[in-house]
């Protein structure tokens, strides 16, 4: 079996692990990289100071500081993965196991949706203050300042977001570079979500990791809207009206990536997404995606099932993907072997 067949098993068993057992509760390789990531930019940047103190170059070796912070941090990562696979290159059987145990600790899709159904139990049951006090395992908005209606807005827009980072971006680049594919995304976007924001401390500091997890997750987030589009009628949404809401409003969002995806999801749906979002450090007013109303309870759920659904077919077409490669890998070197076997006579 060649090393693209074994990537394809590892990758569907790493998908399949993740849909069963969810995140480990304890020793997490992610939070662990964060434990390290956290270690490192004490010693980069220990003090932004207050805003309006930095000039322009100043700004300009903290962005050079954030810079280094990234590169170490995710190039250490993709080389640790790259370096197992290559270790373990003649035993197939830990090959197949170090890019499923890569892929099952880069995903994040199980565990995001299930936070996002305890979400839907409390927003039908009118729980507003318990599901504010869950939301930060969501995303990190300022859960205080925020209605039932905001709620049911964040729940969607953080599944619709996270589904691209936390799976579909993860499968695509163990499907497009193996486990070290997969283990700079997933490092690339646990920096941004530690340091690429716009606060005073971070809007410099954090630019190199934001502007790589752009790059990166650029790809996933145009697949991703792509199915969701495709998947709409499974949630009783029309192809047209996804791909529409994403030509239209995508661009006036922000990120390149988010609002692809959160677009997409909001035709899918029928449902308008963005508008005023508040933040511990100050208050965003994001673009409105969609025409239909806002967001309500039952929405959650229609989200979950339309994410879930994006997930498993990016799983299926990433495995195929894989295999179709090896197969026609495997065709060219019998290939070879042939010719080479004619030439000797």
């Amino acid at each position: 079996m060649n090393s693209y067949r074994l990537r394809a098993l590892g990758t569907a068993l790493g998908f399949a692990a993740d849909t069963v057992l969810a995140d480990p509760a304890r020793w997490h390789p992610v939070a662990g990289f964060g434990v390290c990531a956290s270690a490192l930019e004490q010693v980069l940047h220990p003090d932004a100071g207050p805003p309006g103190d930095t000039v322009t170059h100043s700004a300009t070796r903290t962005r050079l500081r954030g810079a280094a912070f990234t590169v170490v941090l995710v190039g250490g990562a993709a080389a640790a993965a790259g370096a197992a696979e290559i270790l373990t290159a003649r035993r197939p059987t830990l090959r197949v196991a170090v890019t499923a145990v890569t892929v099952w600790s880069c995903l994040g899709g199980t565990s995001l949706l299930r936070v996002a159904e305890r979400h839907a139990v409390l927003l039908e049951r009118g729980d507003v203050p318990a599901s504010r006090e869950l939301l930060p395992w969501l995303c990190g908005r300022d859960p205080s300042a925020l209605d039932a209606g905001d709620l049911a807005r964040a729940v969607v827009e953080s599944v619709a977001e996270n589904t691209s980072d936390a799976a579909v971006a993860t499968l695509f680049w163990a499907a497009v570079a193996g486990p070290a594919g997969a283990a700079a995304h997933r490092a690339a976007n646990t920096l941004d979500a530690m340091v690429g924001h716009r606060s005073s401390r971070y809007v410099d500091f954090g630019w190199a990791s934001a502007r790589l997890d752009d790059v990166l997750g650029w790809p996933a987030a145009r697949l991703a809207a792509v199915l969701t589009a495709v998947l709409a009628p499974a949630v009783g949404g029309q192809p047209r009206d996804a791909l529409s809401t994403w030509r239209r409003d995508a661009r006036a969002h922000p990120s390149p990536n988010a609002g692809v995806i959160e677009a997409a999801c909001a035709g899918a749906l029928g449902i308008q997404l963005g508008g005023r979002t508040p933040y511990p450090y100050g208050v965003e007013m994001r673009p409105r995606l969609g025409r239909g109303p806002a967001p309500r309870p039952d929405d959650v759920r229609r989200a979950i099932r339309l994410m879930r659904s994006t997930q498993f077919a990016t799983a299926a077409g990433a495995v195929a993907a894989q295999a179709l490669v090896g197969t026609a890998a495997a065709r060219v070197s019998r290939r070879g072997q042939v010719r080479r076997r004619s030439a000797r006579r």
